[in-house]
């Protein structure tokens, strides 16, 4: 009898150990952001050839929001089972209407395999054109893109090989507006490495056009410490790497209107470094400042993201010529002590990143331990606003089904407009190209009426698969969407009846004022009917923007 008893008593807790370990198992994935290792993993070979087939492209309205896809094929259609993700976005200041986005392109999402995908557009983001990628069959990723004061883009890419033998980056550069692209310098010359990041010099002083790069220390020259590179020419040479005092990784870059280069990212914590004289072509670029920065908690990977990233550091300079002209701003998601999900934190200088302020949370949403708030990322205008999006799960059921959210801030980041959501929800779950993540990053850059954003999502319905896609889209946020938020209509991806052939299937684009029927496929998440563009009309119902878009 006593042993039964106990025998039941181990069985019950035993029980409420598994109940226990399935509730919690996917808080238990995540983990700190790894260092000293490569993210980026040359897996798999190219996909063999296949049939192409097409559905119409997803525009995805969200109340006052239009998101539009932008890994199209030539006809403007949705490509079924390739997959895009990992996206960076350069807007041409001097025309509004012209922006370009790289990602990772994924041909067949049975193969790992990636190559640098982009796309263009030349008006303001409604329609979209994808050329190919930077070189066929070349394993590319980490995707970054820079625009330049008079409107040239530029696209630095990670290479590597089967045998991983190097992690190189090359940079490429686009004098029409992204519609192709040319390589600066020659394959692996850009030196740089893993998880890089690019910034250029667009002050008037002695550093104008001058480009700086960051990497995670798994790069090029095999020296495994994180690293500063600089090109005075344009990208066409690079200039010996530099150790970077206290090895921040997973960050970014930015110049002050002084000429002044911070790199912002983790290490034992986050940190802004300073240069002042990187600026100076004939001196070597030294550190002359370190900051530790208070974020309020840990860089993550894995979780929500599979082996990917949460989230990663982002650090921007305010250049407006206002009061708040050279503050230095970072934003992160990151993982609060005690928890396994994450919240998108801010911290501010306002005295050339000497010292931070203590940090703030910018999702507004209640406390609440299963909640995600990841892939934050963020960018200044010329006028001063902030500008932060980040996916979310706090009107998910289950937890992870996600949304891209967006507040602004015009006071500096002291206080911040209540968050709404800008997208309908999709699962990030569904798409992987044999590789459990959807990328490391979106981004967003901003102007003075608001900001265009490039993520990734799986609004897209593959029918071959069973399963939604990782496609890329844009979506511009402004102030003023801040009403209560809209509920998604249920309304299935479109997918005409797949024609199997072995190039795209031309498809004739309707005209403006047609409105095509998608024939309805059932789906677990929510997402939107198409439309070719956005027809104006009064909030709260959809609204589209004038092309082309004028900008300050």
């Amino acid at each position: 009898m006593k042993r039964s008893t106990v025998s039941l008593g181990l069985l019950i807790c035993l029980s409420l150990l598994i109940a226990h370990s399935h509730a919690s198992a996917q808080l238990a994935l995540t983990r700190k952001a790894p260092r000293g290792e490569p993210l980026e993993k040359y897996d798999n070979p190219p996909a063999p050839p296949r049939k192409i087939e097409t559905s119409p492209r997803m525009i995805s309205q969200f109340g006052v929001f239009t998101s539009y896809q932008a890994n199209v094929d030539a006809n403007g259609n949705n490509i079924i089972g390739d997959a895009a993700n990992e996206c960076t976005i350069s807007v041409d200041p001097t025309d509004g209407n012209k922006m370009t986005i790289g990602w990772r392109q994924f041909n067949d999402v049975t193969s790992n395999f990636r190559q640098g995908g982009w796309g263009n557009t030349t008006d303001g983001g409604v329609h979209w054109t994808f050329p190919g990628v930077l070189q066929d069959n070349v394993f590319r990723s980490d995707p970054v893109t820079q625009s330049d004061e008079i409107g040239n883009f530029f696209y630095l890419s990670l290479q590597s090989n089967v045998n991983q033998s190097f992690f190189c980056d090359d940079l490429w550069r686009s004098t029409n507006g992204g519609q192709s692209w040319v390589e600066r310098s020659p394959d692996q010359g850009a030196g740089g490495g893993d998880k890089q990041w690019l910034t250029i010099d667009k002050t008037g002083g002695p550093g104008h056009g001058f480009q700086y790069q960051a990497d995670d220390g798994i790069n090029c020259d095999n020296n495994f410490f994180v690293e500063f590179q600089r090109s005075t020419d344009g990208g066409v040479t690079w200039q010996s790497p530099i150790e970077i005092p206290q090895e921040p990784v997973y960050g970014t870059l930015d110049v002050d209107t002084n000429g002044n280069v911070f790199v912002g990212g983790e290490g034992n914590t986050f940190y802004c470094v300073r240069s002042s004289n990187a600026q100076i072509g004939g001196q070597t670029p030294t550190f002359d400042q370190v900051t530790p920065v208070n974020l309020g908690g840990d860089l993550g990977g894995g979780g929500i993201n599979g082996v990917g990233l949460t989230g990663m550091l982002f650090l921007a300079v305010d250049r407006s010529g206002g009061s708040t002209n050279n503050n230095v701003y970072m934003l992160a998601s990151v993982i609060p002590p005690g928890r396994n999900t994450t919240d998108v934190m801010f911290a501010r200088s306002t005295d050339d990143g000497l010292t931070f302020s203590a940090p703030r949370r910018i999702n507004d949403d209640p406390v609440n331990p299963s909640k995600w708030h990841w892939f934050g990322t963020f960018a200044v205008a010329p006028n001063g606003r902030l500008d932060a999006v980040w996916y979310d799960t706090r009107n998910a059921a289950n937890n992870t089904d996600s949304q891209l959210f967006y507040s602004f801030s015009t006071d500096a980041g002291v206080t911040w407009a209540p968050n709404v959501a800008v997208s309908n929800s999709f699962n990030p779950f569904e798409g992987y190209p044999n590789q459990q993540k959807i990328g490391d990053y979106i981004t967003i850059v901003s102007d003075n009426t608001g900001g265009d954003v490039a993520y990734s999502a799986t609004f897209n319905f593959n029918p071959n698969r069973g399963q939604h896609e990782e496609d890329v889209y844009h979506v511009r946020v402004f102030p003023g969407g801040q009403g209560a938020t809209p509920t998604p209509t249920p309304t299935a991806s479109p997918s005409a009846t797949p024609t199997p052939t072995s190039t795209p299937t031309p498809t004739v684009t309707p005209p403006p004022t047609a409105t095509p029927t998608a024939t309805p496929t059932a789906t677990a998440t929510a997402t939107a009917t198409p439309r070719p563009t956005p027809t104006p009309r009064s909030v709260p119902t959809p609204r589209g923007r004038p092309t082309p878009r004028p900008r300050p």
